[in-house]
């Protein structure tokens, strides 16, 4: 069955899936490029935001600066 998903593709050509797709096995895909840029909205700029965000969330710098928000044991 065919399906159509819209993603979006990073200007390092990484194509990102706004939504989750079930294949089963791996399927060969085709991917369109459209004139127009991505809407903005907070998911997409969430997911692309991700991976950038993590490194910087795991620094030992983040976790000094939220340390006061710990409970304490």
């Amino acid at each position: 069955m065919i399906q159509t998903v819209e993603g979006v593709i990073d200007s390092d050509g990484v194509v990102r899936l706004l939504e989750p797709v079930d294949v089963g096995l791996p399927r060969r895909a085709l991917v369109m490029i459209l004139p127009e840029p991505p809407e903005a909205n907070s998911r997409e700029a969430a997911l692309l935001a991700e991976k950038s965000l993590a490194v910087d969330w795991n620094r030992p710098e983040e976790d000094l600066a939220w340390a006061h928000l710990q409970s304490v044991k």
